[in-house]
């Protein structure tokens, strides 16, 4: 996909405002051109996917997905994601502070996409966020409508 291609549209779904920010940030500096849509939990995020709430955005082609969420676990939002027919092709990065094997073996038991721990350093989160960019947003073809 090329600049010139239409904007990829990504959903971030993670409660931290810091985060989110820091993601935003590296996001406006990307080479692809991208629409970064936030929900700060589960069930904002599946208001968005389903077009269920009073936000309206386009069916996103990546998922950014924390694990650790308030009101819904993001685990159940991944496995409810995957089992509906609409939105099981779209990928999901799973993007936690949690290191634990057992979420690492349930996120892919899930069908993640990936799982990539969050460093607590804001210039390794930085790093982190910007090693995703080259390969989700330039080298893989993603499934778009």
């Amino acid at each position: 996909m090329t600049a010139e291609s239409a904007a990829i549209e990504i959903l971030l779904v993670d409660d931290s405002l810091a985060d989110v920010r820091l993601t935003l940030e590296v996001l406006k500096g990307a080479k692809v051109r991208n629409h970064l849509h936030v929900a700060m939990d589960a069930e904002e995020a599946m208001a968005l996917l389903t077009g269920a709430g009073e936000r309206k955005i386009p069916l996103p082609d990546l998922i950014l997905l924390d694990i650790d969420l308030p009101r819904r676990d993001g685990r159940e939002l991944l496995d409810e994601i995957k089992q509906d027919d609409r939105l099981r092709h779209i990928p999901v990065v799973i993007l936690t502070t949690s290191q634990a094997k057992m979420d690492v073996m349930r996120s892919y038991q899930l069908r993640a996409n990936a799982f990539i721990t969050k460093p607590v350093d804001v210039d390794q989160f930085f790093r982190v966020i910007k090693r995703i960019e080259p390969f989700w947003l330039e080298v893989v073809t993603l499934s778009r409508p």
